[in-house]
C-alpha cells in the first residue's frame, strides 16, 4: 500500500497480483489450473499437495481460507497458492 501512494506502480502491482493469487479468490482459479493445496487431513501440518483443478466447489465468489476445490486425481483440499506454471 505504501508503494501504491509513493506512485511506485510496479511494486504495487506486484503486491495486488500476489495478492489475488493465494487461493482465496474464485476467479483466480480456472478448471486445468495447477495448483497448491492443503488436503483435510493436512490441515494442522499445512503440507501442501500439488494438482491440476478438475472441479471448483465452493460457490462463494472468495473463501478466507481458500477455494475448495477436486483434483484431477480425486483429492479435495483448500488452495493455498496458484502455481506459476
Amino acid at each position: 500500500v505504501d508503494a501504491f501512494f509513493r506512485g511506485d506502480k510496479t511494486e504495487a502491482a506486484q503486491r495486488t497480483r500476489k495478492m489475488t493469487s493465494n487461493g482465496q479468490s474464485r476467479a483466480d482459479i480456472q478448471p486445468g489450473q495447477v495448483v497448491w493445496i492443503v488436503l483435510k487431513q493436512d490441515q494442522r501440518t499445512g503440507k501442501l499437495t500439488k494438482g491440476i483443478v478438475k472441479d471448483i466447489l465452493t460457490k462463494s465468489p472468495t473463501h478466507p481460507h481458500g477455494i475448495k476445490v477436486r483434483l484431477a486425481d480425486g483429492r479435495v483440499g483448500r488452495v493455498k497458492e496458484v502455481a506459476d506454471e
